[in-house]
């Protein structure tokens, strides 16, 4: 049954939802209908979402989780956003065909703060009792080796060689080292240690939060539900969102970058993006599909650098399109042939006039400050052999000085 047919009290629970388990529509046991749980309960639900700062920046198809959570802090509940400071070290294993790269704790926590500054334009961080930000280390760390036995003894090989990453590998022959069985049971653990309600999460993440059920229903707590949320499509229409496809919308793009790539979202995608990434009604949305596109790239611009700025984007971009940019406010433009390649990065920063001098461009590299085209680049070395590699990209320092590199 389509979890859409009992949505009636609750449309922002269903809204982009594309499952929830338990889930028996017609049940009154709250035990088995998260709706009906909804209802009947006197407090707010402690509703949780873990992410593992692996990387430094996060994309429209990230943001899915995290704004169902900032659903669930407008209906009155409690967000436990969970910082996987200790499971990063792992990485979760998921998806992978092989072992991920374990990162130093200097690393988890650089990210960890680059998260949330990106998160700020979703959740609310200011309303007194509606954000619990924990770091897992706070009580992973302090699991003894009985305690670490006792999670073990939860599960079989069997169970875990289900899980469809492990599935895979196994068949493959590729290693599979026993710290990563351990993954899921400690951001099991994590529920039980919030006392989690809700827990959110991906398509691909049921196993993990599944596990956190099993876990809880052993330390003698209600199992939590779970919230599976869908994987975002990229800008390509065809493969998931991601950063190493360059099919993707970073959240801290600049406003026409982000825009322009809104714009020419296809077709076939406009009714997911819309769905997942806004708040606007569907009967309300324009019918041309023209004026859907930039609907969804005005609003979701909106989102992340305010009306002001998502108005000037959109004029820029029109008159760009209609061959009239010298009348719009635009990206201040930068010509590569001013430049002789190869050219380290520091060296463009400096003849761009975004920093004083090639110094003051390491210092900027160094201290996370330089993005080109929303990637942040940290290696002071970067040297460009060719101005193709930089044609029509937007270099940036700090929030407020930006270049577009022309030939």
């Amino acid at each position: 049954m389509d979890i859409r047919e009992n949505n009636q009290k609750f449309p922002w629970l269903y809204r982009g939802t594309h499952e929830i388990f338990p889930n028996q529509p017609e049940s009154q046991n709250p035990d088995e209908n998260l709706a009906q749980f909804l209802a009947q309960i006197d407090r707010p639900l402690r509703v949780k979402l873990g992410i593992d700062p692996t990387g430094a920046d996060l994309h429209l198809g990230h943001s899915i989780p995290f704004r169902k959570l900032r659903a669930f802090q407008d209906a009155g509940h409690t967000a436990v956003l969970i910082i996987g400071d200790f499971t990063a070290q792992i990485g979760d294993p998921t998806g992978k065909s092989e072992v991920r790269r374990q990162l130093t704790t200097a690393q988890v926590q650089e990210n960890a703060q680059d998260y949330l500054n990106q998160l700020r334009p979703i959740l609310d961080f200011t309303t007194p009792g509606r954000l619990e930000v924990r770091y897992n280390s706070e009580w992973l760390s302090k699991l003894d080796l009985a305690k670490i036995l006792e999670l073990l003894s939860t599960m079989t090989v069997g169970q875990m060689l289900a899980k469809e990453g492990f599935a895979e590998r196994y068949h493959q022959e590729n290693p599979i080292y026993l710290h990563e069985f351990m993954y899921p049971l400690m951001q099991g653990y994590d529920s039980v240690a919030v006392e989690s309600d809700v827990e959110l999460g991906g398509t691909d993440q049921k196993f993990n939060i599944a596990v956190g059920r099993d876990l809880q229903r052993h330390f003698g707590q209600k199992p939590q539900f779970g919230l599976l949320l869908p994987i975002l499509l990229g800008t390509d229409g065809v493969q998931k969102m991601s950063k190493s496809l360059n099919n993707y919308v970073g959240l801290t793009e600049h406003a026409s970058i982000m825009y322009g790539k809104l714009e020419k979202t296809p077709d076939n995608l406009l009714a997911q993006y819309f769905e997942l990434l806004t708040d606007l009604p569907g009967e309300k949305l324009p019918t041309n599909p023209r004026d859907r596109q930039r609907e969804l790239a005005l609003t979701i611009t909106c989102q992340y650098h305010g009306r002001e700025a998502a108005q000037r984007a959109m004029q820029a971009n029109i008159a760009i399109a209609g061959g009239t940019a010298s009348n719009a406010e635009k990206i201040p433009e930068f010509s590569l042939a001013k430049i002789e390649f190869p050219a380290p990065i520091f060296y463009i920063l400096n003849a761009s006039g975004l920093c004083k001098s090639s110094g003051d461009g390491r210092r900027q590299i160094q201290g996370g400050a330089v993005r080109l085209d929303g990637d942040r680049l940290d290696d002071v070395n970067l040297s460009f052999h060719s101005p193709s590699l930089l044609e029509n990209k937007v270099l940036q320092v700090g929030k407020k000085k930006f270049v577009r590199l022309v030939p």
